[in-house]
C-alpha cells in the first residue's frame, strides 16, 4: 500500500503539531514540506526539530522559490542552488529522504510569446547539466535525494516530460538525483501517463499528487486506476505527496484524499 502525505500548507492547524493530528485522523503518513528562498527552510530548524521530537513524519521538501536552478540570469542561478542546498541539508538532518525542485518555473514558455527562449537549448542543457550535477553531489554528501520535477510546457520550457528527465539524471549519473513525478503535468504532458511511468520506474523517487484541473484527487478526470496501477506495477513504495489545489470546503477536500486515492489503487 502506498504511503501518503499531505503538503503542509493544505492543512488546518496553526503548528506541525496540530496538522499532524489533523494528518493522521484523515489517513495521511506524513507531512511534505514547503521551502522559500532566503534560506527561510534554515531558519526553521528549530520548529521542525521539536516537531520531529514530537513525532511529526516529515519525508520530504518542495520548493516554494521564485527562482530555480536553470534560471537565465546568472546570479539568480547561483543563489537558486545555494538555497537548494541549505534545502537538502535541512531535510538530512532531519532524517528525511529529499528535496523536490523544478529546473524553473514561470520562467519563459515556448507555448507563449516571444516564443523563442534568450538562451539555446544547448546552453540550456549545459545549466541544467551543471545544476543537477552539483546539487546532486551535494545531496549525495547529506545522504539524500534531489527530486527533478518535470513541469507541463505552458510553465518550463525545457524539461516537461519524464524522458528528458530521465535523460539528463542519464547523463549527470548519480543516484542521488531521481524524478519527482507530478500527476497534473503527466495528464498534460504524457501521451499515455501509465506506460511512462513504467518505462521511466528505475529513475522515479517521489510522487505528488493533484487532478487533471490541478484540484485534489478525485476532483477531475484523471485516471487515478491507470495511474496508480502503474507505480504499483513498478514497484514505487515512496509517498504520495498531495500538492494541489482545494475545491469545496477545504477541511473536507484535504480529508478526502487519502480515502479516494486508497479506493482508487493505492
Amino acid at each position: 500500500m502506498l504511503k501518503i502525505a499531505a503538503q503542509e500548507q493544505l492543512l488546518p492547524g496553526e503548528s506541525l503539531q496540530e496538522k499532524w493530528e489533523f494528518a493522521q485522523g484523515a489517513g495521511y503518513g506524513a507531512i511534505e514540506l514547503r521551502a522559500k528562498g532566503d534560506l527561510h527552510f534554515a531558519s526553521r530548524l528549530p520548529e521542525l526539530k521539536q516537531a520531529l521530537k514530537d513525532g511529526v513524519v516529515m519525508p520530504t521538501v518542495c520548493v516554494d522559490m521564485l527562482h530555480f536552478f536553470g534560471a537565465f540570469d546568472d546570479e539568480l542561478r547561483r543563489d537558486a542552488i545555494v538555497q537548494m542546498k541549505s534545502q537538502l541539508s535541512v531535510i538530512a538532518e532531519l532524517g528525511g529522504l529529499g528535496a523536490q525542485t523544478p529546473a524553473s518555473y514561470g520562467m519563459f514558455s515556448r507555448r507563449l510569446p516571444p516564443f523563442e527562449p534568450p538562451r539555446s537549448e544547448e546552453r540550456d542543457r549545459e545549466v541544467l547539466l551543471e545544476g543537477l550535477t552539483e546539487l546532486g553531489e551535494h545531496a549525495s554528501a547529506e545522504g539524500v535525494t534531489l527530486y527533478l520535477e518535470p513541469l507541463n510546457r505552458y510553465e518550463d520550457h525545457m524539461v516537461n516530460r519524464l524522458e528528458q528527465a530521465a535523460e539528463l539524471i542519464k547523463e549527470v549519473g548519480l543516484d542521488a538525483v531521481r524524478i519527482g513525478i507530478d500527476s497534473y503535468h503527466m495528464n498534460i504532458e504524457e501521451t499515455d501517463p501509465a506506460q511512462a511511468i513504467l518505462t521511466h520506474a528505475p529513475y522515479i523517487g517521489h510522487a505528488q499528487v493533484s487532478d487533471s484541473n490541478r484540484f485534489q484527487p478525485g476532483a477531475g478526470h484523471l485516471d487515478w486506476q491507470a495511474w496508480l496501477g502503474a507505480l504499483h506495477t513498478a514497484g514505487y513504495g515512496g509517498y504520495l505527496a498531495a500538492e494541489c489545489r482545494l475545491t469545496g470546503d477545504p477541511v473536507e477536500a484535504v480529508r478526502s484524499v487519502p480515502a479516494f486515492l486508497k479506493g482508487s489503487g493505492a
